[in-house]
Protein backbone atom coordinates (compact mmCIF):
# COMPACT_ATOMS: atom_id res chain seq x y z
CA UNK A 1 0.00 0.00 0.00
CA UNK A 2 0.67 3.40 -0.72
CA UNK A 3 0.26 6.36 1.58
CA UNK A 4 0.76 9.82 0.69
CA UNK A 5 1.38 11.96 4.06
CA UNK A 6 1.21 15.53 3.78
CA UNK A 7 2.80 17.90 6.28
CA UNK A 8 6.14 16.58 7.74
CA UNK A 9 5.71 18.30 11.93
CA UNK A 10 5.72 15.80 14.66
CA UNK A 11 2.58 14.26 13.66
CA UNK A 12 3.17 13.61 10.06
CA UNK A 13 6.71 12.26 10.69
CA UNK A 14 5.64 10.13 13.12
CA UNK A 15 3.22 7.68 11.39
CA UNK A 16 5.74 8.48 8.37
CA UNK A 17 8.10 5.99 10.20
CA UNK A 18 5.88 3.62 11.74
CA UNK A 19 4.53 3.00 7.99
CA UNK A 20 7.86 3.20 6.74
CA UNK A 21 8.94 0.03 9.75
CA UNK A 22 6.26 -1.71 8.96
CA UNK A 23 7.24 -1.81 5.44
CA UNK A 24 4.29 -0.18 4.00
CA UNK A 25 5.49 2.07 0.88
CA UNK A 26 5.48 6.03 2.24
CA UNK A 27 5.61 9.59 0.78
CA UNK A 28 6.01 12.40 2.53
CA UNK A 29 5.38 16.02 1.48
CA UNK A 30 6.20 19.47 3.37
CA UNK A 31 5.94 22.74 1.87
CA UNK A 32 8.65 24.41 3.38
CA UNK A 33 10.83 21.49 5.41
CA UNK A 34 10.33 19.08 8.21
CA UNK A 35 9.38 20.19 11.55
CA UNK A 36 9.30 24.43 10.07
CA UNK A 37 5.89 24.69 10.82
CA UNK A 38 4.01 24.75 14.33
CA UNK A 39 6.38 21.92 15.21
CA UNK A 40 9.49 24.62 15.33
CA UNK A 41 7.21 27.21 17.79
CA UNK A 42 5.96 24.60 20.76
CA UNK A 43 6.73 24.68 24.12
CA UNK A 44 6.62 21.33 23.68
CA UNK A 45 6.03 19.95 27.28
CA UNK A 46 4.58 16.30 27.40
CA UNK A 47 2.09 16.40 29.78
CA UNK A 48 -1.89 15.15 30.67
CA UNK A 49 -2.31 17.83 33.11
CA UNK A 50 -5.37 19.79 32.37
CA UNK A 51 -7.04 17.08 30.03
CA UNK A 52 -10.58 17.24 32.21
CA UNK A 53 -12.21 15.01 29.28
CA UNK A 54 -11.72 11.01 30.14
CA UNK A 55 -11.29 10.00 26.47
CA UNK A 56 -8.62 12.84 26.04
CA UNK A 57 -6.59 12.48 29.19
CA UNK A 58 -6.35 8.33 28.32
CA UNK A 59 -4.77 9.37 24.72
CA UNK A 60 -2.41 12.14 26.19
CA UNK A 61 -1.28 8.99 28.96
CA UNK A 62 -0.63 6.49 26.55
CA UNK A 63 1.35 9.35 24.13
CA UNK A 64 3.61 10.16 27.38
CA UNK A 65 4.12 6.34 27.91
CA UNK A 66 4.79 5.65 23.75
CA UNK A 67 7.27 8.47 24.09
CA UNK A 68 9.34 6.48 26.54
CA UNK A 69 8.93 3.16 24.05
CA UNK A 70 10.27 4.84 21.04
CA UNK A 71 13.07 7.03 22.83
CA UNK A 72 14.83 3.14 23.64
CA UNK A 73 14.10 2.55 19.66
CA UNK A 74 14.50 5.81 18.00
CA UNK A 75 17.76 6.35 16.71
CA UNK A 76 20.07 10.09 17.12
CA UNK A 77 20.98 12.22 20.00
CA UNK A 78 18.34 11.78 22.87
CA UNK A 79 14.97 14.52 22.16
CA UNK A 80 12.88 13.31 24.50
CA UNK A 81 13.14 13.97 28.32
CA UNK A 82 11.44 12.70 30.96
CA UNK A 83 12.14 15.90 33.66
CA UNK A 84 9.14 16.12 35.59
CA UNK A 85 7.88 19.36 35.32
CA UNK A 86 7.21 21.65 38.18
CA UNK A 87 4.39 24.07 39.13
CA UNK A 88 4.53 26.81 41.34
CA UNK A 89 1.68 29.23 42.77
CA UNK A 90 0.95 32.10 44.24
CA UNK A 91 -1.52 33.53 46.60
CA UNK A 92 -3.98 33.72 42.96
CA UNK A 93 -3.37 30.29 42.01
CA UNK A 94 -2.56 28.22 44.72
CA UNK A 95 -6.17 26.75 44.66
CA UNK A 96 -6.71 26.31 40.97
CA UNK A 97 -3.35 24.39 41.19
CA UNK A 98 -4.57 22.75 44.59
CA UNK A 99 -8.00 21.58 42.78
CA UNK A 100 -5.99 20.10 39.93
CA UNK A 101 -3.89 18.41 41.94
CA UNK A 102 -6.75 16.27 43.98
CA UNK A 103 -8.07 15.96 40.40
CA UNK A 104 -5.20 14.27 39.20
CA UNK A 105 -4.59 12.52 41.87
CA UNK A 106 -7.85 10.68 42.74
CA UNK A 107 -6.98 9.46 38.24
CA UNK A 108 -3.90 8.11 39.72
CA UNK A 109 -1.83 10.60 38.01
CA UNK A 110 1.67 11.19 39.60
CA UNK A 111 1.63 14.53 41.50
CA UNK A 112 2.40 15.65 45.16
CA UNK A 113 3.38 18.84 46.89
CA UNK A 114 7.22 20.06 47.32
CA UNK A 115 9.00 22.55 49.50
CA UNK A 116 10.83 25.55 47.52
CA UNK A 117 14.19 23.85 48.53
CA UNK A 118 12.88 20.51 47.23
CA UNK A 119 12.02 22.59 43.78
CA UNK A 120 15.29 24.37 43.77
CA UNK A 121 16.77 21.01 43.78
CA UNK A 122 14.87 19.87 41.28
CA UNK A 123 14.44 22.80 38.80
CA UNK A 124 18.64 23.04 39.43
CA UNK A 125 19.17 26.73 39.24
CA UNK A 126 16.25 28.86 39.60
CA UNK A 127 15.22 31.16 42.21
CA UNK A 128 11.47 30.36 44.01
CA UNK A 129 10.08 33.97 44.55
CA UNK A 130 8.88 34.97 48.35
CA UNK A 131 5.29 35.45 47.06
CA UNK A 132 5.07 31.43 45.59
CA UNK A 133 2.61 30.01 48.18
CA UNK A 134 2.66 26.44 47.22
CA UNK A 135 4.35 24.12 44.84
CA UNK A 136 3.51 20.76 43.24
CA UNK A 137 6.00 18.02 41.22
CA UNK A 138 4.69 16.08 38.59
CA UNK A 139 7.16 13.47 37.97
CA UNK A 140 5.83 11.77 35.17
CA UNK A 141 5.85 14.84 32.50
CA UNK A 142 8.59 16.17 30.80
CA UNK A 143 9.62 17.81 27.34
CA UNK A 144 10.91 17.57 23.94
CA UNK A 145 13.88 19.08 21.60
CA UNK A 146 11.21 19.07 18.61
CA UNK A 147 13.33 19.94 16.04
CA UNK A 148 15.77 17.34 16.98
CA UNK A 149 12.55 15.07 17.75
CA UNK A 150 11.75 15.47 13.78
CA UNK A 151 15.10 15.23 12.19
CA UNK A 152 15.54 11.78 13.87
CA UNK A 153 11.93 10.42 13.33
CA UNK A 154 13.00 11.72 9.89
CA UNK A 155 16.04 10.23 9.39
CA UNK A 156 14.76 6.61 10.44
CA UNK A 157 11.75 6.43 8.64
CA UNK A 158 14.36 7.71 5.41
CA UNK A 159 16.26 4.75 6.56
CA UNK A 160 13.44 2.22 6.24
CA UNK A 161 12.28 3.65 3.40
CA UNK A 162 9.89 6.57 2.89
CA UNK A 163 10.49 9.02 0.34
CA UNK A 164 10.76 12.63 1.38
CA UNK A 165 10.11 15.88 -0.71
CA UNK A 166 9.05 19.50 -0.91
CA UNK A 167 6.37 20.83 -2.28
CA UNK A 168 3.34 22.54 -1.97
CA UNK A 169 0.01 20.82 -2.12
CA UNK A 170 -2.47 21.85 -4.96
CA UNK A 171 -5.24 19.83 -4.56
CA UNK A 172 -5.94 16.33 -2.85
CA UNK A 173 -8.26 13.95 -5.09
CA UNK A 174 -10.02 10.73 -3.44
CA UNK A 175 -11.08 9.10 -6.93
CA UNK A 176 -12.66 5.86 -8.05
CA UNK A 177 -9.41 4.16 -8.57
CA UNK A 178 -7.27 5.60 -5.39
CA UNK A 179 -6.12 9.01 -4.38
CA UNK A 180 -3.63 11.89 -5.67
CA UNK A 181 -2.30 14.83 -4.84
CA UNK A 182 -0.95 17.51 -6.95
CA UNK A 183 1.60 20.00 -6.39
CA UNK A 184 2.28 23.26 -7.62
CA UNK A 185 3.30 23.21 -11.15
CA UNK A 186 1.27 20.37 -11.68
CA UNK A 187 3.30 17.25 -10.31
CA UNK A 188 0.71 14.29 -9.39
CA UNK A 189 1.62 11.80 -6.91
CA UNK A 190 -0.89 8.26 -6.65
CA UNK A 191 -1.72 6.69 -4.32
CA UNK A 192 -4.02 4.15 -1.94
CA UNK A 193 -4.69 6.95 1.17
CA UNK A 194 -3.76 10.49 1.77
CA UNK A 195 -3.28 11.45 5.56
CA UNK A 196 -3.59 15.19 5.65
CA UNK A 197 -1.05 16.41 8.83
CA UNK A 198 -0.37 19.76 7.88
CA UNK A 199 -1.01 21.60 11.02
CA UNK A 200 -2.85 24.64 10.98
CA UNK A 201 -2.92 23.92 7.07
CA UNK A 202 -4.98 21.04 7.83
CA UNK A 203 -8.41 22.87 7.19
CA UNK A 204 -7.64 24.60 3.99
CA UNK A 205 -6.05 21.58 2.34
CA UNK A 206 -9.27 19.30 3.90
CA UNK A 207 -11.77 21.88 2.19
CA UNK A 208 -9.78 21.29 -1.35
CA UNK A 209 -10.67 17.78 -1.03
CA UNK A 210 -14.52 18.79 -0.41
CA UNK A 211 -13.36 17.68 3.79
CA UNK A 212 -15.06 20.20 6.91
CA UNK A 213 -12.33 20.32 9.18
CA UNK A 214 -13.55 22.61 11.59
CA UNK A 215 -10.62 24.60 13.00
CA UNK A 216 -9.83 27.79 14.63
CA UNK A 217 -8.55 29.80 11.76
CA UNK A 218 -8.04 33.24 12.86
CA UNK A 219 -4.13 34.61 13.19
CA UNK A 220 -4.50 38.26 14.44
CA UNK A 221 -3.73 40.01 16.94
CA UNK A 222 -3.98 38.41 20.57
CA UNK A 223 -5.76 35.54 18.33
CA UNK A 224 -6.22 31.80 20.32
CA UNK A 225 -3.97 30.48 17.94
CA UNK A 226 -1.30 32.72 18.33
CA UNK A 227 1.13 31.66 20.99
CA UNK A 228 5.59 33.59 21.83
CA UNK A 229 8.24 31.84 22.82
CA UNK A 230 11.34 33.41 23.94
CA UNK A 231 14.86 31.58 23.18
CA UNK A 232 17.36 32.05 25.60
CA UNK A 233 21.14 31.90 24.79
CA UNK A 234 22.34 33.81 27.74
CA UNK A 235 22.50 33.20 30.85
CA UNK A 236 22.93 29.67 30.35
CA UNK A 237 21.36 27.60 32.58
CA UNK A 238 22.05 24.02 33.79
CA UNK A 239 17.68 23.94 34.08
CA UNK A 240 16.54 20.23 34.15
CA UNK A 241 13.13 20.44 34.19
CA UNK A 242 10.09 22.45 33.31
CA UNK A 243 8.88 24.95 35.17
CA UNK A 244 5.15 27.01 35.36
CA UNK A 245 5.18 29.38 37.31
CA UNK A 246 2.64 32.34 37.64
CA UNK A 247 4.30 34.99 35.16
CA UNK A 248 6.55 32.82 32.87
CA UNK A 249 7.28 28.97 32.05
CA UNK A 250 10.52 27.43 31.05
CA UNK A 251 11.98 24.53 29.68
CA UNK A 252 15.27 23.62 28.40
CA UNK A 253 16.19 24.06 24.90
CA UNK A 254 19.69 21.92 25.47
CA UNK A 255 23.08 23.67 25.41
CA UNK A 256 22.30 25.98 28.24
CA UNK A 257 19.34 27.66 26.12
CA UNK A 258 16.12 28.27 27.97
CA UNK A 259 12.73 28.27 26.10
CA UNK A 260 10.18 31.08 27.65
CA UNK A 261 6.87 31.64 27.46
CA UNK A 262 4.53 34.13 29.10
CA UNK A 263 0.72 33.37 28.57
CA UNK A 264 -0.59 36.74 28.70
CA UNK A 265 1.58 38.51 26.94
CA UNK A 266 0.33 36.51 24.16
CA UNK A 267 -2.90 38.88 23.76
CA UNK A 268 -0.23 42.02 22.56
CA UNK A 269 1.14 39.81 20.27
CA UNK A 270 0.40 40.26 15.81
CA UNK A 271 1.99 37.53 13.75
CA UNK A 272 1.71 40.48 10.79
CA UNK A 273 4.29 42.64 12.87
CA UNK A 274 6.23 40.29 15.11
CA UNK A 275 7.33 42.09 18.42
CA UNK A 276 10.92 43.44 18.17
CA UNK A 277 14.31 42.18 20.67
CA UNK A 278 14.04 45.62 21.85
CA UNK A 279 10.50 46.08 22.15
CA UNK A 280 8.03 46.19 25.41
CA UNK A 281 7.44 42.63 24.94
CA UNK A 282 11.15 41.58 25.04
CA UNK A 283 11.86 43.74 27.97
CA UNK A 284 9.01 42.36 30.25
CA UNK A 285 9.89 38.57 29.60
CA UNK A 286 13.55 39.58 30.12
CA UNK A 287 12.90 40.67 33.47
CA UNK A 288 10.45 38.28 34.85
CA UNK A 289 13.12 35.77 33.31
CA UNK A 290 15.77 37.68 35.43
CA UNK A 291 13.74 37.66 38.42
CA UNK A 292 14.00 33.69 38.64
CA UNK A 293 17.54 33.58 38.29
CA UNK A 294 19.72 33.41 41.46
CA UNK A 295 22.51 35.79 42.05
CA UNK A 296 24.40 38.28 39.74
CA UNK A 297 24.02 37.81 36.12
CA UNK A 298 24.17 39.16 32.94
CA UNK A 299 21.51 40.79 30.63
CA UNK A 300 19.15 38.19 29.15
CA UNK A 301 19.69 37.94 25.25
CA UNK A 302 16.23 35.96 24.13
CA UNK A 303 15.27 36.03 20.91
CA UNK A 304 11.06 35.94 20.18
CA UNK A 305 9.81 33.50 17.86
CA UNK A 306 5.81 34.17 16.82
CA UNK A 307 4.06 30.52 16.50
CA UNK A 308 0.62 29.63 15.22
CA UNK A 309 -1.26 26.96 17.55
CA UNK A 310 -3.19 24.15 15.44
CA UNK A 311 -6.33 24.06 17.14
CA UNK A 312 -9.51 21.74 16.28
CA UNK A 313 -12.83 23.73 16.97
CA UNK A 314 -13.44 21.85 19.80
CA UNK A 315 -9.86 21.52 21.35
CA UNK A 316 -9.56 17.56 20.54
CA UNK A 317 -7.79 16.09 18.45
CA UNK A 318 -9.14 14.86 14.79
CA UNK A 319 -7.74 11.63 13.51
CA UNK A 320 -9.80 9.46 11.40
CA UNK A 321 -10.89 8.77 7.68
CA UNK A 322 -13.11 12.09 6.61
CA UNK A 323 -16.20 9.45 5.86
CA UNK A 324 -16.94 5.55 5.83
CA UNK A 325 -15.93 5.56 2.22
CA UNK A 326 -13.38 8.00 2.29
CA UNK A 327 -9.69 6.83 1.30
CA UNK A 328 -8.30 10.57 3.29
CA UNK A 329 -7.42 10.47 6.58
CA UNK A 330 -7.27 13.31 8.59
CA UNK A 331 -4.95 14.48 11.79
CA UNK A 332 -4.38 17.19 13.31
CA UNK A 333 -3.78 18.25 17.25
CA UNK A 334 -3.13 21.32 19.63
CA UNK A 335 -1.16 18.11 21.69
CA UNK A 336 1.49 17.28 18.95
CA UNK A 337 4.27 16.73 20.70
CA UNK A 338 3.08 14.77 23.91
CA UNK A 339 0.53 12.49 21.38
CA UNK A 340 2.80 12.41 18.42
CA UNK A 341 4.55 8.68 19.52
CA UNK A 342 0.72 7.33 19.96
CA UNK A 343 -0.72 8.55 17.32
CA UNK A 344 2.16 7.42 14.96
CA UNK A 345 1.69 4.26 15.56
CA UNK A 346 -1.77 3.75 15.95
CA UNK A 347 -2.51 5.84 12.81
CA UNK A 348 -0.18 3.40 11.03
CA UNK A 349 -2.22 0.68 12.74
CA UNK A 350 -5.72 1.58 10.88
CA UNK A 351 -3.92 2.59 7.74
CA UNK A 352 -2.29 -0.80 7.39
CA UNK A 353 -4.94 -2.98 8.85
CA UNK A 354 -8.08 -1.23 8.47
CA UNK A 355 -8.31 -2.13 12.24
CA UNK A 356 -10.10 0.66 13.98
CA UNK A 357 -8.08 1.73 16.96
CA UNK A 358 -10.29 1.80 20.47
CA UNK A 359 -8.12 4.97 21.91
CA UNK A 360 -9.01 7.11 18.49
CA UNK A 361 -12.51 6.43 18.41
CA UNK A 362 -13.57 9.56 20.10
CA UNK A 363 -11.98 11.68 17.99
CA UNK A 364 -12.92 10.88 14.71
CA UNK A 365 -13.71 13.94 12.07
CA UNK A 366 -17.00 12.60 11.67
CA UNK A 367 -18.24 14.21 14.88
CA UNK A 368 -18.37 17.04 13.05
CA UNK A 369 -21.14 15.93 10.79
CA UNK A 370 -24.34 18.03 11.26
CA UNK A 371 -23.31 20.09 14.10
CA UNK A 372 -23.41 23.84 13.82
CA UNK A 373 -19.88 25.39 14.61
CA UNK A 374 -21.22 27.26 17.75
CA UNK A 375 -22.03 24.18 19.39
CA UNK A 376 -18.34 22.74 18.69
CA UNK A 377 -16.03 25.32 19.47
CA UNK A 378 -14.62 26.83 22.33
CA UNK A 379 -12.24 29.42 23.45
CA UNK A 380 -8.84 28.13 23.71
CA UNK A 381 -6.64 30.57 25.14
CA UNK A 382 -4.13 29.52 27.54
CA UNK A 383 -3.70 32.20 29.92
CA UNK A 384 -3.52 30.97 33.24
CA UNK A 385 -0.80 28.41 35.37
CA UNK A 386 -0.63 25.22 33.80
CA UNK A 387 -2.36 25.99 30.30
CA UNK A 388 -0.64 25.31 26.55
Amino acid sequence: MKVIIIGAGVLGVSVARQLAVAGQDVLLLDQRGAGTGTSATTFAWTNSSRKPDPAYHRLNLAGMEEHARLAEALPGAPSYFPSGALQWADAANEQRLADNVARLRSLGYPVHWVTADEATRTAGVLRVPATITSIAHFPGEGYVLPELFVRNLLTDARRHGATYLIGEVEAVDDGPDGVSVTLAGGQVHRGDRVVLAAGRWTHRLAARAGIDIPMVTDTGRGAQTVGLLGYAASPALDLRCVIHSPGLNLRPAGGGRTVLQALDLNADVDPADPPSADGDIARTLAERFSALLPGPHREPEIDLRVGIRSLPADGHTVAGYASARSRVYCLVSHSGVTLAPILGRLVAAELSTDQEQSLLAPFRPTRFKGVPRADVEVDQRAVRLGEQ
